[in-house]
């Protein structure tokens, strides 16, 4: 097996991994990221932090591991995007980050396409995809250089290569979904059809080189987050999904090699390109699940996520909670939605709002479960699960109640450096199947439901009526 230095770019931090061809785990080191959150719906990243955390993580992570490594490979944001030149390098933006609203009203211009680029991308219209952020780039920041998401500069600056990969491209609503290649017609939709745009290549391609980590040390296995982590957990089959708790939560389910559209709100995307053929994925996004407990933090309701298990109530005493603090994704697609709590008293504590928080995260995943159980159509056996946010026992249990399935822990806190490593290993050994080459786990804990399935029910309507009551308050405000 191949030795790899797999490195995960994400939203409030980079992690990097050596992971040796035993399957062992030589070094982890990560690396804090601070988006600035800015009034108006806007999310930047400072490109140069994000680069550098990329080359220190990485240089740090090859010294301790202490074994020669085989192969660089990167799993990165997916719809963070930034203006750049070319030539140097040298970024002309800050990147603007996938959270992002402020291309919203972009989407609104072109709502009578909607329909269209749903056929043509699997997609929704929404500006939570790379073009609403590049149009608004171009129309608001620079016109100079490329626009791009953020893996392409970043292996720009490993190895000079200008590439993107399938799954990073399938959510940028410029690709057609069947074919995965740029498409002219929705390039010139948001304004973007005299751009450079860079090469799409396969997740077990081999791009190029670098030497910025020690050697000369090929480059490949390219893969957006959450298909990294898809792979990690073994979702190889379809109806088989997963769930990651990071800054946000993803579901996302494998749905074979036929690209279907979903019929329920979620988003169609590819899930990787190996040995010229492509599977897809449906998928639903939680915009704040971390985020959401580092607000909580932030009140100073909590001293951090390792507190979220003891200051939490053994429930929420009727309180209720909408953690639409960055709008509403799938399946309600509300970018300007606000976050409400409702059944609040002079008796509610802390421990109430801390439970409601979480209960509202694992609700609005309990409703992507339900999209993807309609659109593969058969509901879930069993949810895995990975991300910091598995470590809150409360939050694991809430999944499990409202979903009334069995929940399973992946082992290791770090499934998408472990799924990208997957990647590398495929493109770096031609002939090794995708099942041989994902580092083997079994669950490090599970969760099955204590709710009652009518109970479950009953509070999962309780807070769809809040949802809608949230809905309408914002349509009645924005009239």
């Amino acid at each position: 097996m191949t030795t790899v230095l797999a490195i995960d770019q994400g939203t409030s931090g980079t992690k990097a991994m050596v992971v040796d061809g035993a399957d062992q785990v030589r070094s982890v080191v990560e690396l804090p990221i601070r988006p600035r959150y800015l009034s108006g719906g806007g999310v930047e990243q400072d490109p140069a932090e994000l680069l550098d955390s990329v080359l220190d993580s990485g240089r740090q992570a090859v010294a301790e591991a202490g074994v020669p490594i085989d192969c660089v490979t990167l799993a990165n944001q997916g719809e963070t995007v930034l203006a750049w030149d070319r030539p140097s390098g040298r970024p002309l933006s800050q990147a603007i980050v996938w959270q992002d609203r402020r291309a919203a009203e972009i989407c609104a211009q072109r709502s009578d396409s909607a329909g269209m680029v749903a056929e043509r991308t699997g997609l929704v219209l929404d500006s939570y995809f790379s073009a609403p952020k590049m149009c608004w780039v171009r129309e608001n920041l620079t016109t100079e250089g490329v626009v791009t998401t953020s893996d392409t500069w970043l292996i720009h600056q490993l190895t000079g290569e200008f590439v993107t990969d399938v799954s990073t491209a399938s959510r940028s609503l410029l690709t057609d979904l069947d074919s995965v290649s740029w498409d002219p017609e929705l390039l010139a939709l948001f304004g973007l059809a005299g751009e450079e745009l860079p090469r799409i290549v396969a997740n077990d391609e081999l791009v190029g080189e670098t030497t910025l980590f020690g050697g000369t040390v090929p480059v490949g296995g390219l893969v957006v987050d959450q298909q990294a982590a898809l792979l990690a957990q073994r979702c190889l089959d379809p109806g088989e999904a997963k769930c990651t708790f990071g800054t946000g939560a993803f579901l996302l389910a494998n749905m074979g090699q036929a690209p279907v559209r979903s019929t329920s709100g979620l988003a169609a995307s590819a899930a990787w390109r190996i040995r010229g053929e492509t599977s897809y994925c449906f998928d639903g996004q939680v915009a704040t699940a971390a985020s959401a407990v580092r607000w909580l933090q932030s009140l100073g309701l909590i001293q951090g996520a390792s507190e979220l298990d003891r200051v939490a109530a053994a429930d929420s005493d009727g309180v209720l909670c909408v953690p639409a603090l960055a709008g509403l994704s799938a399946p309600w697609w509300a970018p300007d939605a606000t976050a409400s709590f409702s059944g609040m008293t002079l008796s509610t504590e802390a421990g109430h709002v801390v439970k409601a928080v979480l209960d509202g995260i694992a609700a609005q995943v309990a409703e992507l479960a339900d999209c993807a159980a309609r659109d593969i159509g058969g509901g879930l056996s069993r949810l895995r699960v990975d991300g910091g946010l598995t470590r809150s026992r409360v939050l694991m249990q809430a999944v499990a109640d409202l979903l009334q399935v069995q929940v399973d822990v992946y082992p290791s806190a770090h499934a998408t450096a472990l799924g990208a490593a997957g990647f590398a290993r495929v493109a770096a050994k031609p002939g090794l199947p995708l099942g041989q080459a994902i580092v083997r786990w079994t669950p490090d804990t599970s969760f099955t439901p204590r709710m009652r399935a009518v109970e479950a029910a009953a509070f999962r309507a309780r807070w769809r009526a809040a949802v809608d009551a949230t809905l309408i308050r914002e349509n009645q405000e924005n009239a």
